[in-house]
């Protein structure tokens, strides 16, 4: 099984839109865009994604990649 990375559009929008293409490049990632994901006040100050169902945010493209690769090695599925 795959770590699951989720995007919301609109903050897709925002330019988190480059770091979902950073990790699609990644095999060992499942990477899946939602219309919504609720989190709207996160969403409108940050960069986010969900993995594995938790909040990761960041400020830039480049933090939100690493943010979330460290998420992944702090929380490893098995």
């Amino acid at each position: 099984m795959k770590p699951i990375i989720e995007f919301c559009v609109s903050n897709l929008a925002s330019g988190a839109y480059k770091a979902m293409e950073q990790l699609e490049k990644d095999p060992n990632l499942d990477i899946v865009e939602y219309d919504c994901l609720s989190y709207c006040g996160i969403c409108s100050s940050d960069l986010f994604a969900l993995v594995n169902g938790e909040v990761v945010t960041a400020s830039s493209i480049e933090e939100l990649v690493a943010n979330i690769y460290q998420y992944l090695d702090e929380h490893p599925m098995f």
